[in-house]
């Protein structure tokens, strides 16, 4: 009978003098902000990209194409690393920088409610960014 997984995964990882309920918080906040930024936003842009490639927002006037790709990027490969907890702080980077563009350059001038979620994201981002990953990801597994 093969070993349990559980005995594979260092005792600091499950036993630690932080809450464990922080770190609950953490993984729910990189799983929920993460994998809702990949499935309502990254992953629609990924799949109509051709449509979408010459009418994109360029708010630094890039190319609507290279705008395009850097925030597919951010939205689908960094977003996914956040979720799956692997260099999330810089995988975090390329997220905090897109959705500040689209909160105060692309939407700048608009309502509160055009930005909020945009906003919403970069603060959930933001947070990741100062928190880490928490003890659930995969950066804090130890292969020794």
């Amino acid at each position: 009978m093969p070993p349990v997984v559980l005995a594979r995964i260092p005792a600091s990882m499950l036993l630690n003098s932080e809450a464990i309920h922080e770190e609950l918080g953490y993984l729910l906040l990189r799983i929920t902000a993460g994998g809702t930024m990949i499935w309502q936003h990254g992953w629609p842009k990924l799949a109509n990209f051709a449509e979408r490639m010459d009418s994109f927002a360029d708010p630094f006037g890039l190319g609507s194409a290279l705008s395009l790709v850097l925030i597919v990027f951010a939205e689908v490969v960094c977003a996914g690393l956040v979720v799956l907890g692997l260099w999330t702080r810089a995988a975090l980077i390329p997220l905090i920088i897109g959705m500040a563009v689209i909160a105060f350059m692309v939407k700048g001038d608009a309502d509160f409610k055009e930005k909020e979620l945009a906003l919403v994201y970069l603060f959930a981002f933001v947070t990741l960014l100062f928190t880490g990953s928490g003890r659930f990801a995969i950066d804090r597994i130890s292969f020794n």
